[in-house]
């Protein structure tokens, strides 16, 4: 065929990401959230049910797209600069994306929404989408912020925050959905011969609490059980869906939170959970959109889809010690005013009713708690709650069974691997004249034919927090906490820490986990916590040192 034609081993690739979403939210993960394009691609694909982020949006979209843990990339926190080496906060030339990678089968790359990996939010440098192997670009540079007047909104590596303020219908979600779509039809106009590659990096529904009225309505009532009560349904449904086995125990409520029967200022809690339901959905929306284009282009078939969350769900309030100066000044997640002019109003405000475009708030605890059930703790930490994340599979082509389900333990590296396996692509040693990392990755691939064995060691840590699984073995630690271990074949909910028993094996492990930081440049959390203090961090990093 001539150079850059399709051929049967060169599938389209959509990489679909959300941000800080629980590993049950989604209706095909047992939630009550409608999301029925989701579960389409889940009933005529395959869900896993031992899928694993890196517990934060920057090291997560760090480790995603390179194939490589996030320490190695330059990310080893966020994207502020914490130390030298990996904690640069700026993703580094030790690295391909995965956009870089797929050039070597002329793939065409195409990126809609949050980038969140470079250190530099305004001036384009080599660590930005267009300079890191995309060929289209639209969204955001930053991390978070507002979905009507989002900050760092970019076109290639233009500046446009000004169509978001001249449109009085801009949303963050819709737009990242709308180009997502037209990237496709454009692709297939220019390009039907070639196979592309898509990234769709979606906000939703990480804070603020920002949806639409109509949506919002669709969830009046449906979370007036409460916490305590739909935490026990979702572990229902997960169990009778064969996602969570029967014998692990729902873990307890968090205990800094209420039970339901004594929360307060029910009206606004509830509304809280409805506006985070509607972000939810409100994606959903738009991947259909997105699936409607793959459909009117006739590349359904042949395009691998795969649907993930960047972390577990977030349990942080706002402000939590952070003013809005730092939010809109230093941090740049936000911005002051409205698209006309009026202020912001910001903090979890009991009687300010979440939604709406002048308000910047965030769910808290007590529902992120809900979001990742039946596990615990959240985004920061590497126990389950913070790293189990939904996975999502679909390739009609490349994948025959329809609704099956997958208990193989994989992480962040293997899409990497998965993607170049597909394609055919080359992994290099080098590239524009900087030395590679190997991928770290293993491919899924043969788990689309069926389960198989044991994968190799997987290994995590994110600000002291840190893991190490070998086979149904989990060595977990809270920092500064001590390492816990678990059997995860009869106690994935992590209830049962047999560190005591084990002596050998968390030695063992923790030698493993050692090696492993070693080699990928994890600077122990007192170090950094010096670095943060000798540079003069701001209340937000004063607050993030006693997480």
């Amino acid at each position: 065929m001539p150079n850059g034609a399709k051929t049967p081993d060169s599938p389209n690739i959509l990489l679909i990401l959300n941000d800080d979403m629980g590993f049950s939210d989604i209706g095909c993960y047992g939630g009550e959230i409608q999301t029925p394009n989701l579960d389409r691609l889940a009933a005529n694909g395959l869900r896993y049910s031992q899928f694993y982020n890196t517990a934060r949006c920057s090291p997560s979209r760090a480790s995603l797209l390179t194939g490589l843990h996030p320490h190695q990339t330059g990310i080893g926190i966020l994207t502020y600069s914490n130390g030298p080496e990996g904690y640069a906060g700026n993703l580094n030339k030790s690295c391909v994306t995965i956009a870089e990678a797929l050039k070597s089968r002329n793939y065409t790359s195409y990126l809609s929404g949050k980038w969140h990996i470079a250190s530099s939010l305004t001036e384009p440098t080599d660590a930005w989408p267009i300079q890191r192997g995309f060929d289209h670009f639209y969204g955001t540079i930053i991390g978070a912020g507002s979905f009507y007047h989002p900050n760092t909104l970019t076109r290639g590596n233009d500046n446009i925050e000004h169509e978001a303020e001249k449109d009085p219908s801009f949303f963050y979600t819709d737009a990242i959905s709308d180009q997502a779509a037209a990237f496709i039809h454009q692709h297939k106009a220019q390009k039907p011969d070639a196979p592309f590659f898509q990234y769709v990096a979606y906000t939703a529904p990480h804070w603020p609490l920002h949806a639409h009225d109509e949506d919002i309505a669709k969830y009046k009532g449906r979370f007036d059980a409460g916490w305590d009560r739909l935490r026990e349904e979702r572990l229902k449904r997960l169990v009778d869906n064969g996602i969570i086995h029967p014998n692990w125990r729902l873990t307890d409520r968090d205990p800094t939170q209420p039970p339901w029967t004594d929360a307060e200022q029910r009206e606004w809690t509830l509304r809280c959970m409805e506006v985070y339901a509607a972000q939810i959905d409100r994606m959903d929306q738009g991947i259909g959109r997105i699936l409607k284009a793959l459909e009117e282009t006739g590349q359904m078939d042949n395009t691998l889809i795969i649907f993930l969350s960047d972390n577990g769900a977030c349990a942080e309030d706002i402000p939590e010690g952070v003013t809005a100066k730092e939010l809109v000044d230093q941090l740049m997640i936000a911005k002051a005013t409205t698209r006309d002019g009026k202020p912001v109003r910001f903090g979890n405000d009991p009687t300010l009713m979440p939604g709406a475009e002048d308000t910047y708030q965030s769910y808290g605890t007590a529902w992120a708690n809900l979001s990742n059930a039946p596990f615990r703790l959240y985004k920061h930490w590497i126990h389950e709650g913070g790293i189990a994340t939904p996975f999502i599979v679909h390739w009609p082509r490349g994948i025959s069974e329809r609704g099956g389900l997958r208990h193989n333990p994989s992480q962040l590296t293997d899409v990497m691997a998965t993607i170049l396996d597909v394609t055919g692509a080359t992994y290099p040693k080098e590239y524009n004249g900087n030395a590679i990392l190997p991928c770290e990755g293993e491919s899924l691939v043969p788990s689309f034919a069926s389960a198989y064995g044991n994968r190799g060691p997987l290994f995590w840590e994110h600000e002291g927090n840190a893991a190490v699984r070998i086979g149904k073995w989990k060595l977990v630690r809270k920092y500064p906490g001590p390492w816990e271990l678990y059997d995860m074949e009869t106690d994935r909910t992590e209830l049962n820490d047999l560190a005591a028993q084990h002596p050998d094996r968390v030695r063992e492990m923790t030698a493993q986990y050692q090696q492993w930081a070693n080699r990928c440049g994890v600077i122990p959390r007192e170090k950094i916590l010096e670095l943060m203090k000798a540079e003069g961090g701001t209340a937000f990093w004063e607050e993030e040192k006693q997480k």
